[in-house]
């Protein structure tokens, strides 16, 4: 049984309404062939047989008839049977159906010879669907000729045409109702994908109490992690906020003292320090989520990006590649964005001397992946880097300066919000860490 499954699942529909689909017509396709065997091939067979019978004691009459010498021209035209003697009829000929398909044919021509010893061909491809015997009576060939109605059910094959025609509308009809019962279905997916880009689809409960109930139940869930990620947002903001008022108020106080002090100098540092930190708090608390969607081109991005951190003093590279139009706009929330890749190149410039920006484009993907010379990160230890409040000095340089370990965090989350991703590794050009920002076209 698991090797049939294991044979038979590439096969199978993907979608849910293929195989709801599946599991409704082979059923109907299975019937119809039952159905067009047994019943086709032994009611039309009883029936064919029967006829032929019948018309065969007529002919057998008439048969009788010319052996005795008598006369036939009123007997033949009291049964309907054309009669006339044929000296030049080829008696080795094959039998002939109407086509192909005329199965009912293949008895009709089986029955006549069976009931009747001096049959000799039977023809049944006559244009004008007539059935002609040639018999060999008292040494002479005799055709005749009657309406195929006579042996065979009229169009046998209209049940058929009834029966395929009735299936298709039922299959269509049910294919129908099943898309309309697996709409629900899939609005709930398309609800779902989105909330995980950080959008929030309208979703009203519809369809099968089933589907009722996990629409519900989603909603439900969507409106508890809604409720969290404000709560969360509200409590940084505030703290973020409120401690920013008395570290102006200390900065503002260090700047009246005396600044060539060193102990005050490493004062000013350290609350300089402190801003970095709440800035990411703000960073992370704010997201994305209040940011439209906008088409923005990726190398105009990538170019602004660099533009800025060359203001900062930072002279980054950038490099494209790729076989797609850089160019070529993709929607995206561009503060985000924007704000993730500056964040991977400050990152960069702390833990490393030199860094890098190469904007990658390829069919239904763009990628934002910055490069540094400084330490990397260990492998094992790459998945806890992207968390939030993360700190991994032990593996990093802590001269360089230790930050709050938001910055990879916020990239990853601004990636996962617009469907793509955060992946790290190892630089091949400058042996540092690589961060790969995707997203997708």
């Amino acid at each position: 049984m698991v090797m049939f499954n294991k044979w038979l699942k590439p096969y199978l529909p993907r979608s849910l309404f293929g195989r709801a689909f599946m599991i409704l017509a082979v059923p109907i396709v299975l019937i119809q062939v039952v159905v067009g065997v047994v019943f086709v091939e032994r009611l039309f067979q009883d029936v064919t047989r029967q006829m032929t019978q019948s018309t065969s004691l007529d002919l057998k009459h008439l048969i009788g008839l010319l052996e005795d010498g008598q006369d036939t021209t009123k007997a033949a035209r009291d049964l309907q049977i054309t009669l006339r003697p044929a000296p030049d009829a080829d008696l080795t000929a094959p039998d002939r159906l109407k086509d192909s398909l005329d199965f009912s044919g293949r008895y009709v021509i089986e029955t006549l010879h069976d009931e009747i010893p001096q049959a000799r061909v039977v023809d049944l491809a006559s244009p004008k669907s007539a059935v002609s015997l040639i018999a060999l009576v008292n040494d002479t060939p005799y055709e005749f000729t009657l309406p195929r109605q006579r042996v065979s059910a009229a169009n046998p094959h209209q049940l058929l045409v009834a029966m395929v025609a009735a299936a298709i509308f039922l299959t269509a009809l049910a294919a129908a109702f099943l898309r309309n019962q697996i709409s629900p279905v899939r609005r709930l997916a398309r609800a779902a994908d989105a909330f995980g880009k950080g959008q929030s689809l309208p979703l009203y409960p519809r369809g099968a109490s089933e589907v009722r109930a996990a629409t519900n139940a989603f909603l439900s869930m969507r409106a508890r992690i809604e409720r969290q990620i404000e709560q969360r947002t509200l409590m940084l903001s505030g703290v973020s906020h409120d401690l920013r008022t008395p570290l102006t108020r200390l900065k503002l106080s260090l700047s009246l003292l005396d600044s060539e002090d060193e102990e005050i100098a490493l004062m000013a540092r350290d609350l300089d320090e402190m801003e970095d930190i709440l800035n990411e708090f703000l960073a992370f608390a704010k997201g994305d989520s209040e940011e439209q969607d906008e088409m923005v081109s990726p190398l105009a991005l990538a170019e602004q990006v660099i533009a800025n951190a060359g203001r900062s003093g930072r002279d980054i590279p950038l490099k494209l590649e790729g076989a797609e139009d850089a160019a070529e706009p993709v929607k995206m929330r561009r503060p985000a964005v924007q704000r993730a890749i500056a964040n991977l190149l400050s990152n960069a410039a702390k833990y490393g001397d030199r860094s890098e920006l190469t904007l990658y484009t390829g069919a239904g993907f763009v990628e934002f992946v910055v490069e540094d010379n400084g330490p990397g990160i260990h492998p094992d230890q790459r998945e806890t880097a992207v968390k939030p409040f993360a700190r991994l000095d032990a593996a990093r340089n802590q001269d360089k300066g230790s930050g709050v370990g938001l910055g990879l965090a916020i990239a990853a989350d601004i990636a996962r919000s617009h469907g793509g991703s955060l992946n790290l590794g190892d630089s091949e050009t400058l042996g540092g860490l690589k961060a790969a920002f995707r997203l997708p076209r």
